[in-house]
C-alpha cells in the first residue's frame, strides 16, 4: 500500500512537470525554428536521427517487457527535459539558448533512450508551443536528442570509472552535454548559411560567439537542476533506481 502510494506521487510529480509549461507565452522561436532550414538539411538530418529513434524505442520496449516500475521514472525524465528546455532566452535569428534536459536521461536509461525523450518533447513542443518546427524536428533531434546525451552518457560514465564523486560526475557530464548540443547546433545552422567570406567554419565562429555568453551560465545551471533531481530521485525512487541498476557501472 506504501508503495503504491509513492508511484502515485512519483506520476503525479512527473505530470506537474510536464504540464507546467504546457500554455504557450509570447516569446521567440525556440530551437531551429519552422522553416528556417533549407528542405533538403531538413531530410538529411532527419535520415541521420532516424535510427537512433530507433534503438531507442527498441531498449524503452525491453524495458517495459522486463519490469514496468522504471516507466515512472522514465516519465519524470521526460517531463524534466519539457519543464527546462522550455525556459530560453532569445540569442539568434532562428534559434535561442535554453537549457536541455537530456542528460538526466541520458545518465539513467542511455543515450538512445535519451533521443526518443527529447524528440517527443520537441515534437510537443512544435505543435502545442510554436518552438522549433516539424520541417527541422531532424536536427533539433540531432543536437539536442542525440550528441548532448551520447557525451554526457561517456563523460558519466568515464566519470565512474574513476570513482569520481557522483554528484560532481553528474553536474560535469550534463552541463557539457549541453554545452556541445549549442556546438552541433551552431554547425547546423552554419551549415545552412555559410558565410560569403570564410565559409561554413567562419559561420560556426559567429554563431557560437553569439550563444556562448548565454550558454555557459545555462550549461551550469543545468548541471545543478540535474543534481538535484538525482538527489530526489535517490531519497524518494530508490527502488525504480535500483531496477534500471543506477548504482551499478554500466
Amino acid at each position: 500500500m506504501r508503495e503504491a502510494k509513492r508511484e502515485k506521487r512519483l506520476l503525479t510529480l512527473a505530470w506537474v512537470l510536464a504540464l507546467f509549461f504546457v500554455f504557450p507565452r509570447t516569446a521567440a522561436a525556440m530551437h531551429i525554428m519552422e522553416g528556417y532550414l533549407p528542405f533538403a538539411h531538413c531530410v538529411a538530418w532527419g535520415v541521420i536521427s532516424l535510427p537512433f529513434l530507433i534503438i531507442g524505442v527498441n531498449n524503452i520496449q525491453r524495458m517495459v517487457r522486463r519490469n514496468k516500475r522504471p516507466l515512472i521514472l522514465l516519465a519524470m525524465s521526460g517531463a524534466f527535459i519539457f519543464v527546462i528546455s522550455s525556459l530560453k532566452i532569445p540569442s539568434v535569428t532562428g534559434s535561442c539558448s535554453h537549457m536541455t534536459g537530456t542528460g538526466l536521461a541520458a545518465i539513467l536509461f542511455g543515450p538512445a533512450t535519451a533521443c526518443v525523450l527529447a524528440a517527443v518533447v520537441l515534437i510537443f513542443q512544435a505543435i502545442m508551443l510554436a518552438h522549433g518546427g516539424l520541417t527541422t524536428l531532424g536536427a533539433n533531434t540531432f543536437s539536442m536528442g542525440i550528441i548532448g546525451p551520447i557525451l554526457t552518457w561517456l563523460l558519466y560514465r568515464l566519470g565512474k570509472s574513476l570513482n569520481l564523486n557522483r554528484k560532481a560526475n553528474i553536474f560535469i557530464a550534463a552541463g557539457l552535454g549541453d554545452l556541445l548540443t549549442y556546438c552541433v547546433t551552431s554547425i547546423q545552422l552554419a551549415v545552412a548559411y555559410p558565410s560569403e567570406t570564410g565559409g561554413v567554419m567562419a559561420s560556426a565562429v559567429k554563431f557560437l560567439g553569439v550563444f556562448a555568453p548565454t550558454q555557459f551560465p545555462l550549461a551550469v545551471v543545468e548541471g545543478i537542476f540535474t543534481v538535484l533531481i538525482v538527489i530526489g530521485m535517490e531519497s524518494f525512487a530508490k527502488p525504480e533506481l535500483d531496477e534500471i541498476a543506477f548504482w551499478e557501472a554500466k
